[in-house]
């Protein structure tokens, strides 16, 4: 049997550290599941068919013919990389490129600038489209 010497003793040490604090964290969020997002729930639910189709977003009374948003938008060009986690399918990487792509380029000027982000194609895009939006410096739509 070979012999460690302290140096691999103390990497083996910290190397099994680091595994049985993954598997507390693992187990912990097994006991403890996060909440679904409303949003996210009601598109698993009509994805199972369980669910009537959800139904269309009030009309605006003022613009006739115009659908008002129900869902709060994010401003892409204000989120912290927190609030951009949330977003449905952006983990903590995704949400750093995109605050990244935001100090490297400036302000979004569309909604679409997001694609230039390494990691958000086309798909994911039409999942988060109308979760985020661009607001004008002064804070206009």
């Amino acid at each position: 049997m070979p012999v460690l010497t302290p140096d691999e003793r103390r990497g083996l040490a910290v190397i099994a550290i680091v595994a049985a604090l993954g598997a507390a964290r693992d187990l912990w969020q097994a006991r403890h599941p996060a909440r679904v997002p409303p949003l996210a729930a009601e598109s698993m639910a009509a994805r199972a068919g369980s669910a009537p189709a959800p139904e269309p977003p009030p009309a605006d009374s003022a613009r006739p013919g115009v659908v008002r948003d129900t869902v709060a938008r994010l401003d892409l060009n204000r989120a912290s990389a927190r609030e951009l986690d949330d977003l449905p399918g952006i983990g903590p990487v995704l949400a750093a490129r995109i605050v990244a792509e935001r100090v490297r380029r400036g302000r979004f000027e569309r909604v679409e600038d997001l694609l230039a982000v390494p990691g958000i194609g086309p798909k994911l895009f039409a999942r988060m489209r109308l979760r985020v939006e661009v607001r004008s410096a002064s804070g206009a739509r």
